[in-house]
């Protein structure tokens, strides 16, 4: 059974910084793409940014520049590290385990609980 765990997120002021972690099991996760989305309130799930098996990444246009996906298969956990934080973040971060090969990411069905961010003065 895929469990995942997110971490990291609280209260941060706009410009301040954060990192959020996902720690995964039940996956074979060296060979897992993985992703992290967000949701705001009244808004759908939005992808945020994804990182291959290989640790090629992509993101949002929103967040490029900003956000860093990363990932320590030693340690079965991929990161996000988020600078310049801006209000419009605010959001419930998640991860999700891919499905298929690792060498590109497609969003599989498991997600953890989710992690609150919240940009404010």
């Amino acid at each position: 059974q895929v469990q995942l765990v997110e971490s990291g997120g609280g209260l941060v002021q706009p410009g301040g910084s954060l990192r959020l972690s996902c720690a995964a099991s039940g996956i074979i996760f060296s060979v897992t793409a993985m992703g992290w989305y967000r949701q705001a309130p009244g808004k759908q799930r939005e992808l945020v940014a994804e990182i291959t098996s290989g640790g090629m990444a992509n993101y949002a246009d929103s967040v490029k520049g900003r956000f860093t996906i990363s990932r320590d298969n030693a340690w079965n956990t991929v990161y996000l590290q988020m600078h310049s934080l801006k209000p419009e973040d605010t959001a419930v971060y998640y991860c999700n385990a891919g499905q298929g090969s690792g060498i590109y990411y497609s969003p599989g069905d498991s997600w953890g609980q989710g992690t609150q961010v919240t940009v404010s003065s």
